[in-house]
């Protein structure tokens, strides 16, 4: 290995500098350490090629060709034709059921998504706490939201079944009369708002790690000035939870806006369109119309909605985060 020397300029009679022997040294070290840096970085190429490749192949492709083929006419069949902002001006102008589709989705977003996080952090906050058979509990809470979107569908079409389901027999027996759920347009989207809380397992287990990361020692000075659990709850638990908070809220609000596989198993979008929601309608024009420049430009313009609520989010929520550690409130 050669050492380091330092460049030697040597001066002839001419003023010309000329570079000695230890300068041609370190010349031919400089060239060997840019060859191994240059292999390093080809071989590190090479090991992510495969996922470079799917990247490109089968998201960064399909994305642009969405984005170009809802600028377009395009039926499958036949080759795209350019149409500029045809397919928007469809949708936003003489398509009544793309508007339906989106206040349905709206109305389940702003109902599901509190509900799921309030139960989520109630359990959470009696798992957080010394009670007996404690990993069993978490399981069972957990494991709703791990199982097969399909299989909880079918399992909730007998629950809500108005004549022999679960829901409706336990009604009967306090002496009331259920609805008929999925059959009534009046309680088919209340219906999948109460299904969508068998899934609060995934936002449980998120607060419940970050309870578990609160110091104890901010509890113990609590009770040592006179709190209350009222007072402990909102004066620490919820500040030092808010980060938590915030990404159950982002989280939770992307996926509701993504609701689809409840509605088509269960209600195919009805009863006369009650549960007709977004991802569901594109759905249907994608593959049951292929109409797909139209579906092109509705998951464009959900991707928009998606952005802007979460940036909404971010403005008017992120502000009030308090983050360990910082001087932000």
């Amino acid at each position: 290995m050669t050492a380091y020397l330092p460049y030697v300029y040597e001066v002839d009679e001419d003023g010309v500098n000329r570079m000695g022997l230890k300068g041609e040294a370190v010349i031919a070290r400089t060239t060997r350490s840019g060859r191994l840096r240059r292999r390093k970085a080809i071989e590190g190429y090479l090991l992510i090629a495969p996922w470079l490749i799917g990247f490109l192949a089968f998201t960064a492709g399909p994305l642009l060709a969405s984005l170009y083929y809802s600028f377009t006419d395009y039926n499958v069949i036949q080759p795209p034709h350019w149409i500029a902002l045809g397919n928007y001006v469809t949708l936003f102008s003489r398509d009544p059921l793309f508007w339906l589709s989106l206040v349905n989705t709206a109305y389940y977003v702003f109902l599901s998504v509190p509900l799921s996080m309030v139960c989520g952090l109630a359990v959470a906050l009696m798992l957080n706490q010394r009670l007996p058979g404690l990993a069993v509990l978490r399981s069972i809470y957990y494991l709703p939201s791990v199982m097969p979107a399909v299989a909880t569908s079918v399992l909730w079409l007998w629950l809500l079944d108005p004549n022999t389901g679960i829901i409706n027999s336990v009604l009967r027996l306090i002496g009331i009369n259920g609805p008929g759920w999925l059959a009534d347009p009046n309680w088919a989207k209340p219906a999948l708002v109460l299904m969508s809380l068998w899934g609060f397992g995934t936002a449980m287990i998120i607060y419940l790690a970050g309870l578990q990361n609160i110091p104890g020692e901010l509890y113990e000075a609590a009770m040592l000035d006179g709190a209350g659990p009222w007072q402990t709850f909102w004066s620490i638990t919820l500040p030092m939870l808010s980060p938590v908070i915030l990404f159950n809220l982002i989280i939770g609000t992307i996926n509701s806006f993504q609701v689809f596989t409840a509605a088509f198993v269960m209600t195919g979008g009805g009863p006369v369109n009650a549960t007709r929601f977004y991802v569901l309608y594109l759905f249907n024009q994608a593959f049951g119309y292929f109409h797909m420049g139209i579906a092109a430009a509705m998951a464009w313009f959900l991707f928009l909605i998606v952005v802007l609520v979460a940036y909404l989010q971010f403005r008017l929520i992120g502000s009030r985060v308090y983050y360990e550690g910082s001087t932000r409130t």
